[in-house]
């Protein structure tokens, strides 16, 4: 068997350790590890690699990003941020048909601007909103998917810990790409609420609305919010300001987080705590997983897998295009078994080098841009669908009286949302590339 035959029978290999529950992380070391055993014929040189690769990846300043904002998301958490956000939109949209949901998917967004976590911000915002939802008569399904759906814009509105992995891994401008992902994650939002829009009135007596609230009422819970606006400023704007490198901002975004949990009443030594250790077991688990990725992948690189790859995509003569949709669909089938972190550690060292060499009829760092959002996107979209949508559970969780199949049925509205706007952005690159050419251009 040819080294190329090896590393093609590696990914059925490695899909079915996924099937079997094994976890990711360690799947990829072990496919990885027996995979360079076969082709170097050393046992030796393959565990030498554990060393020398862990350091070279782990002594990478740029991934000390991943932990601080992290912990920005964990004391955003304790400050009562989320609620404030939800009470602010829900005093602006509450009174309108399917509001409540609305007031959700906004308050996600605004939550998403300072966690960088889908998991963090649907968990969170879940716990604020779901009771709200009940209670105005929501149906299960409704409310479950649009707080699933809400929670992906956790990784898509900046800063995001997805977009600064795919920075380093493409050897893309993160700040560039937080900037090119501000408009697609707006959209995002406006579809959710769209989609909400249409259920409500396709069913107008699903849910009630709740009573106007004065406008004094309003600009005293917009107030309210105010810690969200100055760290999303202190952070996204010192980074574009060139006041910041990105590492520097998530140090700022984690000590001003900190300060305003600590200000508002609501951390103690106990929650501290609690926050320093989850904010560790995630990076444990983020490191694990890139840790494998760097395994597998450098057995790959071992096979030329990329390389050929490459070639041969060039040499037949396909249609870029067609490539990207079919890139893209492969991403939304790897969404129902993998979770978003491993789809990209594993996939983008392998497929960027094939697709960033056709024609596009643009730059190689508008490509980088643009390619990277699009992944970023679908690999949101994976976490709303079945089986593995990690969103989806994480609300379940929290609602154990309603079936898992309502919240399949429930995320589905958003899903289409999500193909639609998928296929405008890719259609219209200028969409996502718009915000960050007005900027370079006073650069």
């Amino acid at each position: 068997m040819s080294n190329f035959d090896l590393a093609l029978w590696s990914f059925p290999v490695l899909l079915f350790l996924i099937f079997l529950r094994a976890p990711i992380a360690l799947a990829m070391i072990v496919v990885g590890f027996a995979g360079t055993y076969l082709v170097i014929g050393s046992t030796a040189m393959s565990l030498n690699q554990l060393k020398s690769l862990t350091y070279g990846t782990f002594s990478n300043y740029s991934f000390s990003i991943i932990p601080l904002f992290l912990l920005m998301g964990q004391f955003a958490t304790l400050s009562g941020m989320s609620a404030a956000l939800f009470r602010a939109a829900e005093s602006f949209l509450g009174h309108r048909q399917g509001g409540v949901a609305m007031s959700a998917v906004g308050a996600c967004a605004g939550f998403g601007a300072i966690c960088g976590s889908s998991l963090a911000t649907a968990a969170t915002m879940g716990q604020v909103a779901l009771p709200e939802l009940r209670r105005y008569g929501y149906p299960n399904s409704l409310a479950t998917g649009a707080l699933a759906a809400g929670g992906t814009l956790g990784i898509l509105i900046p800063p995001s810990v997805i977009l600064v992995i795919y920075a380093i891994l493409a050897e893309q401008n993160i700040e560039k790409l937080f900037v090119a992902a501000l408009i697609p994650g707006l959209l995002a939002a406006a579809g959710y609420m769209l989609a909400i829009s249409i259920w409500v009135r396709i069913s107008p007596n699903s849910a009630a609305v709740r009573p106007r609230v004065p406008w004094p009422q309003r600009l005293r819970a917009l107030g309210a919010v105010w810690p969200v606006l100055a760290i999303f400023l202190a952070v996204v704007g010192g980074i574009y300001l060139g006041i910041f490198t990105p590492t520097e901002a998530a140090a700022v975004g984690a000590a001003g987080t900190g300060i305003i949990a600590l200000t508002s009443g609501q951390m103690s030594v106990a929650k501290f705590k609690k926050a320093i250790l989850s904010t560790a077991a995630s990076t444990a688990m983020i490191f694990l997983i890139i840790l494998g990725a760097g395994i597998y992948n450098n057995f790959l690189a071992l096979t030329q897998l990329p390389q050929t790859a490459s070639v041969w995509v060039g040499e037949q003569g396909f249609s870029p295009w067609l490539v990207l949709w079919a890139v893209l669909i492969m991403y939304l089938i790897f969404g129902c078994i993998m979770d978003s972190l491993s789809m990209v550690l594993l996939t983008v060292p392998i497929i960027y080098p094939i697709v960033s060499v056709l024609d596009f009829g643009m730059s190689v760092n508008d490509f980088g841009l643009w390619f990277g959002i699009l992944v970023l996107i679908v690999v949101e979209v994976g976490l709303i669908t079945p089986p593995v949508g990690m969103n989806l559970f994480i609300i379940n969780s929290m609602a154990k009286d309603i079936p898992i199949g309502h919240t399949y049925r429930g995320a589905l509205p958003f899903v289409l949302t999500d193909m639609v706007r998928v296929t405008v952005l890719a259609t219209f690159p200028a969409i996502t590339l718009w915000l960050v050419w007005f900027i370079d251009s006073f650069g």
